[in-house]
């Protein structure tokens, strides 16, 4: 499981963060995290201990999102 650090509470206002320009950044809670560097992560949000309800995939370069579906 992978969240952004703003914890975007829909998949629209995630990627309408990232459309704007704004810095999407990311981490892995638990005993994999927490730095994410690069390659492809699936997200999801909102953040522990609410219920997920949306689930993105991104391609990750040094921690921030430079792509989003």
């Amino acid at each position: 499981m992978t969240y952004t650090v703003r914890n975007f509470k829909s998949k629209k206002e995630v990627k309408a963060a990232f459309a704007r320009g704004e810095r999407v950044e990311v981490y892995q809670p638990g005993p994999f995290g927490p730095g994410v560097k690069d390659g492809w992560v699936a997200l999801e949000g909102p953040h522990y201990p609410e219920p997920h309800r949306w689930y993105a995939s991104a391609v990750v370069e040094n921690g921030q999102v430079v792509k989003i579906s």
